[in-house]
C-alpha cells in the first residue's frame, strides 16, 4: 500500500465524510446528477497556542496537540513526495498548504466524532482491536504487516489508536444513517436544459402545442448526459438530483404533466414526469448517495454546534 493511499485511508475512511458502511481496509504489498459535496473548510488562522504543550486547535475545550497535527502533516507531505510531487516548488508549497488545512479539519472532525461517540456511549473494546489486528496479521503475514507499519512511520500503538478511531467513526456513521429508508417513492422523469429563459419559453410553447418532448430534448437540451436519450433522468427518489428545483418540480407533477420553466444554477429546465411509483427499492448507488448525504449532514451539525478554536496557519 503506497503512502498516499494509506494517508487517505487513515484520515478519510475513519472520519465519515463518505458512506457509513465502509469496511476497515487491510494493508496490502453538466447534468442533473447526484449531489457531490464540494465545500472547502475555512483556513486555519492565528498561531500555535501559548500553552505548556502547544495546541493546533481547541475543540469543545479538548486540545488538539500541535505535535499530533504536525505528525499527520508530515505523513501527508510524504504521500505527496511518494506521488512524485516536489513540495519545494511554488505549486508544491501551495498543495502542501492546502494539505495542512485538510489535515487540521480532518483531525477536528475526528475529535468531534469521538466526542459524540463518548456522549452516546459508543466504544470499541481492546479485545475487538486485538481481534482485528490479529486478522490483519494473519491475512498479510507477520513480516509484511510489520514492514507496513515501518513504512508508515507508525508504531503498533499508533495503529491501534487509528483503528479505534476508524471503528468508532464507522459505528457513529451507521447510527447517523439509520433513518435512511431502503424503499421510497420514485419518479421517472425527463428534462430539457437550456441556457436562457427565452429559449426555454420557446420550447415550452412547442410542447404545449403538441411537440414531442423526446425529440425537442435531443435537439435543444444542453445536458449532454441525458440529451441523446431524450432527457431521460431515469427513476429517482427524493434527495438525489443536484438541482433541488428540478426535483421539487418533478415530485409536484403527475404522469404526463409538463412543468413550467424552472430556473436552477445550471440554467433553465422543463420537466416531464413519465411515471410515479409509490414504493420502490432504492438502488444501491442512490442508497449510498443518500447515506453519504445523511452522514455529511450529521457531521455538519456537529461542526455547526461546536466551539472550535484554531491556532495554526496553513503556511508551512
Amino acid at each position: 500500500m503506497g503512502r498516499a493511499r494509506t494517508w487517505v485511508w487513515v484520515m478519510l475512511a475513519g472520519l465519515v465524510i463518505l458512506a457509513a458502511c465502509v469496511d476497515t481496509p487491510v494493508p496490502t504489498g453538466q447534468s442533473v446528477t447526484p449531489a457531490v459535496n464540494t465545500a472547502t473548510p475555512a483556513p486555519p488562522t492565528a498561531t500555535p497556542s501559548p500553552t505548556p504543550e502547544p495546541q493546533a486547535a481547541l475543540v469543545n475545550g479538548q486540545p488538539l496537540l500541535l505535535a499530533d497535527y504536525e505528525r499527520e502533516v508530515a505523513l501527508y507531505a510524504a504521500s505527496m513526495a511518494a506521488a512524485g510531487q516536489d513540495v519545494t516548488t511554488p505549486e508544491g508549497q501551495e498543495a502542501l498548504a492546502q494539505g495542512r488545512e485538510l489535515v487540521l479539519e480532518m483531525l477536528i472532525n475526528q475529535m468531534l466524532i469521538e466526542q459524540a461517540a463518548g456522549a452516546a456511549g459508543v466504544t470499541v473494546s481492546d479485545e475487538e482491536l486485538d481481534a482485528t489486528i490479529a486478522t490483519l496479521r494473519a491475512e498479510t503475514g507477520e513480516e509484511a504487516f510489520g514492514q507496513w507499519l515501518v513504512d508508515q512511520g507508525m508504531s503498533l500503538e499508533d495503529f491501534r489508536k487509528r483503528l479505534r478511531s476508524d471503528t468508532i467513526a464507522t459505528r457513529m456513521a451507521n447510527r447517523a444513517v439509520e433513518s435512511v429508508p431502503t424503499h421510497a417513492e420514485h419518479i421517472h422523469a425527463r428534462h430539457i436544459l437550456v441556457n436562457t429563459e427565452a429559449e426555454a419559453r420557446q420550447i415550452l410553447s412547442q410542447l404545449q402545442a403538441g411537440g414531442d418532448f423526446v425529440s425537442l430534448a435531443r435537439t435543444y437540451s444542453q445536458d449532454v448526459s441525458t440529451r441523446d436519450t431524450g432527457g431521460d433522468l431515469g427513476f429517482f427518489p427524493r434527495g438525489i438530483l443536484t438541482s433541488p428545483e428540478v426535483e421539487a418540480a418533478a415530485f409536484d407533477l403527475q404522469p404526463g404533466q409538463i412543468s413550467d420553466v424552472i430556473q436552477s444554477g445550471m440554467g433553465y429546465h422543463i420537466v416531464q414526469v413519465i411515471e410515479r411509483v409509490p414504493d420502490m427499492e432504492i438502488d444501491p448507488e442512490n442508497l449510498r448517495l443518500l447515506r453519504e448525504k445523511a452522514s455529511r449532514a450529521w457531521l455538519e451539525e456537529l461542526r455547526a454546534t461546536a466551539n472550535i478554536q484554531r491556532f495554526v496557519s496553513s503556511t508551512p
